[in-house]
C-alpha cells in the first residue's frame, strides 16, 4: 500500500504550508526545503508532482492493500535532501530521524517522535526513481520558478550549455589489479554458492585470496631499472615477467576449478541462474584481463584505447582527458547541462561514448521541447561541428557558437558583433552552474551501475534547481523584511 501524503494530520503536526525558516539562513537545507515548501503549497503544481509521483510504485504493487510503503512525498523530500547537501545515506538517516525542520517537511508530529528510518528502506525507495521520473518534476519546478520570478510565459529564454566529468566510485585500473578484483569476486561468489549447495572444495576461500593478493603485490612491485648497466636492466626485466607469469598461472588455476564448480552449480535445481550469469561473467572479464597482461608483459604489445577495461563493477566507466590543469585524466562519464539566465538548469544529458560536438543538437531538443520559448544558446568551441551550426540555426534565433580553427571574414564580422561577445562572455556562468553541483554531489557518483548514474545525476539536477528556487523565494521574503523594517523605523 502506497500514499502520496497522509491525508489526516497528527497531533503536533505543523501543516508543511506554515513551516517557518529562517529567511537568513545561508546553509543549503533551509534554501532546499522552502523551494520543496513552495511546491507542496501551490496546490496546481503539487497536483501535478504527486501525480507523476505515482509512476514511481511498482505496477505490480498494488497502492490500496498490503503493508504501508514509505510515502511518497518523503521519498522526494529524502532524495533531494541526500543530493543537495552530498550526504551518504548514513548521514541521511540520521539527519531524517533528528532534525526538527527535516522531520516537520516529511510530516512527522508528535504522535511520530518514536518512527526511526531504517537505512535499507532509504536506500530501496530512493531506489525506486527513475530518470524520466526525476526529468517531468524538474520540468515543473523550473517553469514553477520562472511564473515565480514574474516571467512571462512567451518570454525568451536564454540558454548557455556545457559538459563536465562526473566520476565514478572506482580504483585506478591497471590490468592486473582489476583481474585482482575479478578472481576474487569468483572466489567469494563461488565460495558462497558451494556452501549453500554443499559442494565441496571452496572451503579455504580466506586463505586463497591471501595467496592470490600476495602473488599480485610481488607483480606489482616489480620494477624496471634505472641503472645505465644494461645487464641489470635486463635482469629486472626478467624478475617482471616472472613475476607476471606466476600470478597469472595462480589465477588461471582458480579460473579453471571455477569453471568446473559453475558446472556443477548450473546442474542444481535450487541455485538461481542469475547468479550463474553473473559468476560467468566475471569469468569472461577475468580471461579479457589475462589476454591483455600476456599481450603487454610477455609480449611487449600496446593494447588499443577501445580494447582497455577501466572497472569490472562500473562497466560504463570512460577514461577521460580534457586537458584541464593539473587534471590528466579523470575516470567517470561526461554530463552536459543547459542552464538559463536565472540559474534553472533546463536540460541534462549523460553521455555515454560521447563527446561535446556529438551532444549539441540533442541537448537543445529536449530542452526546446519542455520549454518552447528557448530563443538562444551559447556553446563553446568543443560544441561546434558545421552540421552542428546549420542545424541549430534552424531550430534556435540566436546561436552562439565559436568556430574552431582559421575564420573567414564573414565568421569575423559574425564572433566579433556586440551580441555574440557579450553572450560570449555570459557564457562562463555556466561554469557557476558546473561548480555548484560538483560542490553539492556531482563530484563523484556513489551509486551503483549506469542506472543508478543517471538517478544519481537527475536527483543532483533537480536538488540544484529547487534549492535554486529556494534561494529566490529567500531573497524576495528578505527584501519584504527589510522594507517593514524600515517602515516601522
Amino acid at each position: 500500500m502506497r500514499k502520496i501524503i497522509e491525508n489526516q494530520m497528527q497531533l503536533g503536526e505543523v501543516n508543511i504550508s506554515n513551516i517557518k525558516f529562517d529567511i537568513r539562513s545561508r546553509d543549503e537545507i533551509p534554501k532546499l526545503l522552502i523551494g520543496l515548501q513552495y511546491i507542496y503549497s501551490n496546490t496546481k503544481i503539487r497536483k501535478q508532482i504527486f501525480e507523476i509521483l505515482k509512476e514511481i510504485v511498482p505496477e505490480k504493487i498494488n497502492v490500496n492493500d498490503g503493508r504501508p510503503g514509505m510515502v511518497l512525498w518523503r521519498i522526494l523530500v529524502l532524495g533531494t535532501l541526500r543530493l543537495c547537501c552530498d550526504w551518504d545515506y548514513d548521514r541521511l538517516r540520521e539527519m531524517a530521524n533528528n532534525h526538527g525542520k527535516i522531520r516537520e517537511m516529511l510530516g512527522h508530529g508528535l504522535k511520530d517522535e518514536s518512527y526511526i528510518y531504517a537505512l535499507q528502506t532509504l536506500k530501496d525507495n530512493i531506489g525506486l526513481f527513475t530518470p524520466e521520473i526525476l526529468n517531468k518534476i524538474n520540468t515543473i519546478v523550473v517553469h514553477a520558478g520562472q511564473e515565480f520570478l514574474n516571467k512571462k510565459k512567451d518570454e525568451k529564454l536564454k540558454g548557455r550549455c556545457d559538459s563536465f566529468v562526473v566520476e565514478t566510485n572506482v580504483h585506478f585500473p591497471t590490468d592486473i589489479s582489476l583481474l585482482l578484483d575479478a578472481i576474487r569476486k569468483i572466489i567469494i561468489l563461488i565460495s558462497a554458492a558451494c556452501l549453500k549447495t554443499e559442494i565441496l572444495g571452496w572451503r579455504q576461500k580466506n586463505y586463497n585470496l591471501s595467496q592470490i593478493k600476495k602473488y599480485f603485490h610481488k607483480a606489482r612491485n616489480a620494477r624496471r631499472s634505472r641503472a645505465k648497466s644494461e645487464i641489470r636492466k635486463a635482469k629486472k626485466v626478467e624478475n617482471i615477467r616472472e613475476a607476471h607469469i606466476a600470478y597469472l598461472n595462480l589465477v588461471v588455476s582458480f579460473l579453471s576449478k571455477a569453471e568446473k564448480a559453475l558446472t556443477d552449480l548450473l546442474g542444481h535445481s535450487d541455485f538461481p541462474a542469475t547468479e550463474c550469469e553473473r559468476i560467468a561473467h566475471f569469468i569472461s572479464l577475468a580471461k579479457i584481463l589475462i589476454n591483455q597482461i600476456e599481450r603487454r608483459v610477455l609480449k611487449g604489445e600496446v593494447i588499443p584505447h577501445e580494447e582497455k577495461i577501466f572497472s569490472i563493477f562500473e562497466e560504463h566507466t570512460e577514461w577521460i582527458c580534457k586537458g584541464k590543469a593539473g587534471v590528466p585524466q579523470e575516470l567517470g562519464l561526461r554530463v552536459c547541462i543547459l542552464e538559463d539566465q536565472n540559474g534553472f538548469i533546463l536540460e541534462h544529458l549523460v553521455m555515454e561514448k560521447e563527446t561535446d560536438d556529438k551532444v549539441a543538437i540533442k541537448i537543445v531538443q529536449a530542452a526546446k521541447k519542455n520549454f518552447p520559448f528557448l530563443s538562444s544558446c551559447s556553446f563553446d568551441k568543443g560544441f561546434y561541428s558545421p552540421s552542428n551550426r546549420t542545424e541549430l540555426r534552424t531550430i534556435l534565433k540566436t546561436l552562439i557558437m565559436p568556430k574552431k580553427g582559421k575564420l573567414s571574414l564573414l565568421d569575423k564580422k559574425e564572433e566579433n558583433s556586440a551580441e555574440f561577445v557579450l553572450s560570449r562572455r555570459q557564457h562562463s556562468a555556466v561554469e557557476s552552474a558546473i561548480n555548484a553541483l560538483e560542490n553539492h554531489s556531482l563530484n563523484r557518483c556513489p551509486d551503483k551501475g549506469i542506472d543508478g548514474f543517471k538517478r544519481y545525476v537527475g536527483l543532483a539536477v533537480l536538488a540544484r534547481n529547487l534549492q535554486i528556487f529556494g534561494v529566490k523565494i529567500q531573497q524576495k521574503e528578505f527584501k519584504k523584511l527589510k522594507r517593514r523594517q524600515r517602515l516601522a523605523a
